[in-house]
Parts: C-alpha cells; structure tokens; sequence
C-alpha cells in the first residue's frame, strides 16, 4: 500500500504545475480519504482556466479548486445512493379472523371486506389472503411490513386519502411485479402495513404510509373493514393464522 502510494504520489507530482508540490503522508488512510484526495488532485490538474504563475498561486484559487470538488463528492453519493426499497422475501397463504373470531368476507358488488361471523356450513366465504413479506430498509422493532392480496384475485388491500382522511380499498394490480421492489417515497407504498405481533398469532396491521392508522373492524357484525386511530372504538388485533 505505502509503494502504491507513492509512486502515486510521484506520477502525479510530475504533473502538478509549476511551483507547486505533493505531498503525501504514511499514515493509514480510509477508502473515503483516498476518493478526497484523488478528486482534490484531478482538480488540480484540469483547472487551467487560470495561469498558475510559480509560488504566487492565488490562496482563493486554491479554495475554490477545493471548494469544488467536494461539491463534486457530494454530488456523486447523492446520485448513487437512491431511496431506499422494501424488498419482497416471498410470500404465504394465510386466514385473517378479528379478536371477535369474524372471518373476513369479499362483497364483490361494493368491492369491500366485511368482518362477519360465519355459522357452520358457510366457512368457504372467508377470503384467505397471499401476506407477501418485505425487508425493511430501516428495520422497527418487532415489526415486518407486508402486502396483503387475496388469494385467486389481482385485488390487494390499500391505504389512500379519501378526503383528506386515510381510508382502505381493494385495489387491482394487473403486474403484480410492480410489488417485488417498493420505493419508499413512491405511491406504491400504499399496498405496505406494518404487522406487529402482540401475542401468539396475534397482530396489528399498521399503515405505512399513514403511521398510527390500522386495519380494524367494527363492533356490529357484517359491517366494513375500515382503517381507523387507537383512539377509535372498533377492533385491531387479528389472529392470522399461516396455511400450511
């Protein structure tokens, strides 16, 4: 490392202008260091647009030279760095009930999901759902976000402004593609919810586009899935219970 640095220190000495001199210490460096010190010397070599006469180099020409390429550097990492993504890790069947035992239920005619409790014989009403699971960029505690799909549809549970208020939809995804790799500064993240589980199968299902706002059901029976506050006196917890 210490012959590399100096012959590059050498190589580029030779071509530094008139009066002017390099100098490079032993000391370890970090990779960022090296990036400093390569874009500061590049500077150095292409600014010709003023004559550097001997050791009379202007101290504000300097600066500026300096001045520019960290600009250059910050300019580069805010390329290449991106948003950050929830990325897909696969997929998995499951039921939903509410804390009241209500299967959810599609009614196709108004396109919305109702908590209803099922009596015997009428099990093959509960929806169940495809929960595909993300990796979170920057992981909270005892949370995983998901996406929730139901099972032989394109349709999958959404969180959007109706009105200035967060409501739920079921939503159509024709490329569900679309849903492997989530920006989290895209719209599409209106398809993501925070699970948090509270107990055994237990969990809540938190929007991550509107923090603090969940899925929940309604005190009376056969009435709409709704997303609401903690404060609202309907039902957030869900037993979600994974088909083998």
């Amino acid at each position: 490392m210490d012959f590399k640095m100096s012959y590059m220190a050498e190589e580029w000495s030779l071509k530094m202008p008139k009066g002017l001199d390099l100098e490079v210490s032993h000391h370890p460096v970090t990779m960022k260091s090296a990036a400093h010190l390569i874009i500061a010397v590049n500077g150095l070599m292409t600014s010709t647009s003023e004559p550097v006469l001997s050791t009379d180099f202007q101290d504000e020409k300097l600066l500026s030279i300096m001045l520019e390429s960290i600009v250059e550097e910050h300019s580069i990492i805010e390329r290449t760095a991106g948003p950050p993504q929830f990325t897909s890790r696969g997929e998995t069947e499951c039921t939903v009930t509410d804390s009241q035992k209500r299967s959810l239920v599609l009614l196709e005619s108004s396109m919305e999901l109702h908590a209803v409790m099922l009596q015997g014989g009428s099990g093959d009403r509960k929806v169940h759902l495809n929960m595909s699971t993300y990796a979170h960029p920057t992981p909270i505690a005892e949370t995983r976000p998901v996406a929730l799909g139901i099972k032989g549809t394109n349709l999958y549970l959404s969180c959007h402004k109706d009105d200035d208020k967060p409501t739920l939809h079921l939503e159509e995804v024709t490329d569900k593609n679309s849903l492997s790799r989530i920006s989290a500064e895209s719209d599409m993240v209106r398809f993501l919810f925070y699970k948090r589980d509270t107990g055994l199968s237990i969990s809540t299902l938190m929007s991550v586009r509107y923090p603090n706002w969940y899925i929940s059901t309604a005190q009376d029976d056969d009435q709409v899935v709704e997303v609401c506050q903690e404060t609202a006196p309907r039902y957030r917890s869900f037993n979600i219970e994974l088909q083998s």
